[in-house]
């Protein structure tokens, strides 16, 4: 089977491309709307793309009309955002904050989640997150209405307590990893293989 994904309406682009790219890290950013209002929801168009400077992309989808949403929004206005991590434990308040709320109302108080300030940047942590990156705003791209694709330099990180061993700086997540996002309402609990070194290259 060969596909034109040029010829397939973008919805259908969506649902086969986010069934094969799997699993996807999940982002469940906070960030603070002007008015102060905590907006919190997650995002698996995610992951790391540097370290010097240490980059964070993430794509966050507009609404139908092409304005954007919470999130994009209060990047946009304030600079500003945290990506908090997911275990599953949290798999429950994370999807509850991808309801539809209004942009007055706050997902972590209509939920019930536990804030904590953050170091290097305005918007609170999820204080259940094991990790949080808090990051700045570097660059915004927008290649259609239908989402921005945001570039953001990690500023600080926040850990639970015994998650980073501070001598190796290694993290232990004890086989407790993050949660992934399959497709669809789907999502995927992580198990670490066996260690596989590169080979050397042969010798002639």
């Amino acid at each position: 089977m060969s596909l034109d994904l040029d010829q397939m309406e973008p919805a259908l682009r969506y649902k086969l491309l986010t069934a094969v790219v799997i699993p996807r890290p999940i982002a469940w950013i906070t960030t603070l709307g002007t008015d102060q209002t905590v907006n919190a929801a997650p995002f698996s168009f995610f992951n790391l793309f540097g370290q010097d400077p240490a980059l964070v992309i993430v794509g966050l989808e507009h609404h139908a009309d092409g304005t954007p949403k919470d999130t994009a929004r209060n990047i946009r206005d304030t600079g500003e955002f945290v990506v908090n991590i997911v275990t599953p434990d949290l798999t429950g308040a994370m999807v509850g904050t991808a309801a539809a709320y209004a942009p007055d109302v706050s997902e972590p108080q209509a939920l019930g989640l536990s804030l904590a300030p953050s170091s290097q940047v305005a918007p609170p942590r999820l204080a259940d997150a094991p990790v949080a990156i808090e990051c700045r705003l570097l660059d915004k791209l927008s290649y259609s209405p239908e989402r921005d694709i945001v570039v953001g330099q990690a500023a600080g990180l926040v850990a639970r307590d015994g998650l980073i061993d501070t001598e190796t700086w290694r993290v232990e997540w004890d086989s407790a990893y993050p949660l992934a996002r399959l497709f669809a309402d789907k999502y995927a609990t992580l198990v670490e293989t066996a260690p596989r070194a590169i080979p050397p290259l042969p010798t002639t």
